[in-house]
């Protein structure tokens, strides 16, 4: 079963052989933003898992085909799958539990659990798993970091000033759509717009620095528009 919900999923494998268990989570879910796949055995689990870019993983210990264990191991060691995973189960002994994350789990929740909880943690590991690569924006062989505002194209630093980081950063966040012209202008000088074209002085020098040392142009006009990045034209 898959379900779509809210504006900005997370796409999420639940690992349960318990229908009733994926139903209720199914249903508090619907409300949030999800995409809710699920499996009752271990090696439906597997194949999903292969071939699907699963956010999080939530997996229960006891499963038919392969137990949570197994799964979790093969998943970290063979398949070398990195997605957190929660540990659903009914074994709460500290014992259990460092087995647990031995073979590979990321946290561990023990049922009968919340709702509110499963959620909770879910959007934890959401967020601490994709910090790093959400401040990185990359359109082709150009890279920023959000965090250090630093750019490189094909391996060689760009150093740019504050209003050319500005409007890299916007087209990049956009690419490869079209950013216009007044959206750009309120970046830089919110509703007090300066006379002439000032913005078109901006652009020819993030131009000179992005483009201008490389075989191939990445940023693009689009006539009596705006602005674009992109590999293509």
């Amino acid at each position: 079963m898959i379900r779509k919900l809210g504006e900005t999923p997370i796409r999420v494998l639940i690992v349960e052989d318990n229908r009733d268990i994926c139903a209720n989570i199914a249903a508090y879910l619907e409300n949030h933003s999800y995409i809710l796949d699920f499996a009752y055995d271990g090696i439906s689990a597997m194949h999903l898992a292969l071939t699907n870019p699963f956010d999080v993983i939530v997996l229960d210990l006891m499963l038919p085909g392969m137990d949570g264990l197994s799964f979790c191991k093969k998943l970290r060691t063979d398949a070398n799958i990195d997605k957190p995973v929660i540990m659903l189960t009914a074994r709460d002994t500290l014992d259990d539990k460092l087995k647990g994350f031995a073979a590979g789990a990321d946290d561990y929740l023990v049922k009968p659990f919340a709702l509110q909880e499963l959620h909770a943690r879910l959007q934890a590991l959401y967020k601490r798993s994709h910090g790093k690569t959400d401040n990185l924006l990359t359109v082709g062989e150009l890279t920023l970091n959000r965090s250090t505002l630093q750019v490189h194209r094909a391996g060689r630093r760009v150093d740019l000033n504050p209003t050319g980081m500005k409007l890299l950063q916007r087209l990049m966040e956009e690419a490869p759509a079209v950013v216009d012209r007044d959206a750009l202008e309120t970046l830089l000088w919110a509703d007090e717009h300066p006379d002439g074209d000032a913005l078109r002085s901006h652009m020819y020098k993030l131009r000179q620095a992005i483009d201008r040392p490389f075989d191939s142009p990445l940023i693009h006009t689009v006539h009596r528009v705006g602005y674009r990045i992109a590999e293509d034209a």
